[in-house]
């Protein structure tokens, strides 16, 4: 379970970061910059916070928050106010690099191999394989073209989206306690990660 936890967060959290117009594919996006993270991972003259901000970096360009928000939030998405759809993506996606921070870190030398590439419209799916020294882990990449860039918005890990497991994790609180109760608590998530990893939480927390 921890390998594949390790696996998704390794190619989740390294789409995209060249510009879309060297690319002429989606997965040609996806190889460069799982390639590039590779590559920040590897680098032993960079020390650990850089290594991070590097790969932070890549998450922040790479994702479209926006669209992952609104399908996590699913029904309270249209329910929500303009400030509180902005400050939902906020925190999501400060949460995602926090909660992957250490994880990604662990990375070992598993390979990647890109094995099928489905376009319709504006939407894609990269088909990709984890291949390691005793298992082989099916991801696939949802991606979305937004005025012409390639942007993640989920991943499919052996049949699980990372969307969907969201959207029912905080389904339940925005449920019982509406969406202030809820960006409470993604708000508390990412200070608890943060305290975690040795960072202060913020005056008054």
């Amino acid at each position: 379970m921890r390998l594949r936890v390790l696996c998704l967060i390794l190619t989740w959290t390294v789409c995209m970061t060249a510009f879309a117009g060297e690319f002429s594919t989606p997965t040609a996006r996806v190889k460069d910059s799982v390639d590039r993270v590779i590559a920040i991972l590897k680098d032993s003259s960079l020390d650990r916070d850089t290594k991070w901000k590097r790969i932070a970096d890549v998450i922040d360009d790479g994702f479209d928050f926006r669209s992952m928000s609104q399908s996590v939030l699913a029904t309270r998405w249209q329910d929500a106010s303009q400030a509180e759809r902005q400050q939902f993506t906020q925190f999501f996606s400060q949460y995602i690099e926090e909660v992957y921070r250490s994880k990604i870190e662990s990375y070992s030398d598993q390979r990647v191999i890109y094995k099928e590439e489905v376009v319709h419209g504006n939407r894609a799916v990269v088909r990709t394989m984890i291949v390691t020294s005793n298992t082989q882990i099916p991801i696939d990449f949802k991606l979305k073209n937004n005025d012409g860039e390639w942007y993640a918005y989920d991943v499919v890990i052996e049949g699980i989206s990372l969307v969907a497991n969201y959207r029912s994790t905080f389904a339940v609180i925005a449920k019982d306690e509406g969406m202030d109760g809820l960006l409470e608590n993604i708000r508390e998530r990412i200070e608890q990660y943060k305290r975690k990893y040795g960072k202060l939480p913020p005056p008054g927390t």
